[in-house]
């Protein structure tokens, strides 16, 4: 449930990740959201790097924050608002 609708995050957007546990019904299961982005081992397909903190902070990722980081930009340059 939490990959699935990490993939209806469009291309160049980011949401928290207290934001996606409110989308899945689940308001205090932000942690839960937190802990199944950790364990995607399909993270172009499945775009956890999309997720951050509710204060704007990257929070973590496991190929590192610096990945994280160029992910978020560079999808936030080729996007047409």
């Amino acid at each position: 449930m939490v990959w699935q609708e990490l993939m209806n995050i469009p291309y160049g957007e980011t949401r928290s990740y207290l934001n996606q546990a409110k989308v899945l019904g689940k308001p205090n299961s932000y942690r839960a959201v937190a802990n199944a982005n950790g364990m995607n081992q399909l993270a172009i397909i499945v775009p956890c790097h999309r997720i951050i903190n509710s204060n704007g902070k990257l929070g973590g990722y496991g190929r590192g924050l610096h990945r994280k980081k160029w992910l978020i930009e560079h999808e936030r340059k080729f996007t047409t608002n």
